[in-house]
C-alpha cells in the first residue's frame, strides 16, 4: 500500500512542485459565464401511447383519464362515460432545456417521466405536448418516440428482472422551438462577466488583461463580476468574442477536499503547512470467538452445551517515529512527509484534520 501511495502522490507532487512557479493560465470563457446568456427550463404534462400494457390504469389514476377524454374530444371522439380500462398509455411530464439565442424551428432534447403507476415507457410514443416557460409563455413543442435506456425480463413463473428505469426515458431532438426568449445582446450598451469561482485576484486579472488590449473597457465590480463596455470599432457580440479567448492567470484559495466515504483528498497548490510533529501508529484489537463443550456430570441428567470463549488481544504498531514538518512546507514536501510515514489516504485524511485543528494547516479542509 506504501508504495502505491507513493507511486500515485510522487508524479502529484512533481506536478504541483513545478506548477509552484507560475499560475495556471486559463481562457476567459473558461473561467467566466455572460450573465444572462443561459438556457432556460421548460415543463409541459402530456401523454404517452402505444404501450404494451405497461401503462397507467386508469382506474388509479383519474387525472389520465381525464386527459383522454380530453385529447379524445378535442378529436372528436366522445369517450366519457365508457368504461374503458386501458394501460396503454400514460400521463408524464415533459422537461427540456431551451438553450441561449434558440431561434425558431431549432431541435432540443425533451426527458419524460411518469407520473402515475405505469410499469414502462418503453415503446412509447409523446403525443403533441406544450413546452412552457417560467413565465407561463409556450416555447417549444415535443412530440416523438420514446426511448428509455432500459432492459427488462421475465419468466413464466413470475419472476422479472429489470435494468435501468425504465419509467423515464429520452427523446432526442423531440422538441421544436416555437419562439425566441428575446434576448437581444449587440442592443446592450454593456454586459457583465462573472466569475465561476469568486476570486478578487482573479476579477482584477481578468479586467487588467481586457484594458491592455481595450482600454478602458472593463471594470472589476467585486470579486465576482466584471463589467464589460465595447469600444466604438466594435459591436458587442464581435467584442465577447475577442474577450472570452484572452489567457488570464487564475487565483485559487488554498484549500483541501476531502472525500471520507472514498479516501479521496485533493490538495490545492497554495497549501501551506507550519511546523508541526508528525506521530502515526497502528492500534489493532482483535477479537476471538472460541466455542468449548461443556459435558455434564455422570448421572446428572444434564445437557451437553456450547460456550463460547472469547480471545481479545491488542497489538499496537510500534517503530514509528516522530516527523518534524518545518514551517511554510509547501504541497509536495507535506505530500513527501505523509508517504515517509507510510501511511493510508484514510490515515492521511485524520492527519490533514489534526494538523488542521493545530492551527499548522494553513488551508480550507472542505469534507464532501
Amino acid at each position: 500500500m506504501q508504495k502505491l501511495l507513493t507511486a500515485l502522490l510522487a508524479p502529484l507532487a512533481l506536478a504541483f512542485a513545478v506548477a509552484g512557479t507560475a499560475s495556471a493560465q486559463s481562457r476567459i470563457k473558461d473561467i467566466a459565464s455572460i450573465e444572462g446568456v443561459r438556457t432556460n427550463q421548460l415543463v409541459g404534462y402530456g401523454l404517452v401511447v402505444g404501450l404494451a400494457g405497461t401503462g397507467d390504469s386508469l382506474r388509479n389514476c383519474p387525472f389520465t383519464r381525464q386527459s383522454l377524454e380530453g385529447m379524445t374530444e378535442r378529436l372528436g371522439v366522445n369517450i366519457r362515460g365508457s368504461n374503458a380500462n386501458s394501460k396503454n398509455l400514460a400521463a408524464i411530464m415533459v422537461t427540456a432545456d431551451l438553450p441561449p439565442f434558440a431561434t425558431p424551428g431549432a431541435r432540443v432534447d425533451v426527458s419524460v417521466s411518469s407520473l402515475c403507476d405505469a410499469k414502462s415507457l418503453l415503446g412509447g410514443t409523446l403525443l403533441v405536448t406544450s413546452l412552457q416557460g417560467a413565465d407561463g409563455n409556450v416555447y417549444a413543442v415535443a412530440q416523438g418516440s420514446v426511448q428509455t435506456g432500459s432492459v427488462s425480463g421475465s419468466g413464466s413463473s413470475g419472476s422479472s428482472v429489470t435494468r435501468g428505469v425504465p419509467t423515464a426515458g429520452r427523446i432526442a431532438s423531440g422538441a421544436t422551438v416555437e419562439r425566441e426568449t428575446g434576448f437581444n445582446l449587440d442592443s446592450l450598451q454593456e454586459v457583465r462577466l462573472t466569475l465561476r469561482n469568486p476570486d478578487f485576484t482573479t476579477a482584477q486579472r481578468v479586467a487588467a488583461a481586457i484594458n491592455a488590449t481595450y482600454p478602458s473597457t472593463a471594470l472589476a465590480e467585486n470579486g465576482s463580476v466584471i463589467t464589460l463596455r465595447a469600444p466604438a470599432q466594435l459591436g458587442m457580440a464581435a467584442f465577447i468574442s475577442r474577450v472570452e479567448n484572452m489567457p488570464v492567470a487564475v487565483d485559487t484559495p488554498a484549500r483541501v477536499i476531502i472525500d471520507e466515504v472514498n479516501g479521496v483528498i485533493v490538495m490545492g497548490e497554495n497549501v501551506r503547512i507550519s511546523t508541526v510533529a508528525i506521530a502515526q501508529g497502528n492500534l489493532t484489537i482483535s477479537v476471538q470467538e472460541t466455542p468449548q463443550v461443556s459435558q455434564p456430570a455422570p448421572f446428572s441428567q444434564g445437557q451437553t452445551t456450547v460456550v463460547p470463549q472469547s480471545d481479545v488481544t491488542v497489538e499496537e504498531e510500534l517503530g514509528r517515529e516522530i516527523r518534524l514538518v518545518n514551517g511554510a512546507t509547501s504541497l509536495s514536501t507535506l505530500v513527501n512527509g505523509l508517504n515517509a510515514l507510510g501511511v493510508s489516504p484514510r490515515d492521511m485524511i485524520s492527519i490533514l484534520q489534526a494538523i488542521k485543528a493545530a492551527g499548522a494547516l494553513q488551508a480550507e479542509i472542505e469534507v464532501l
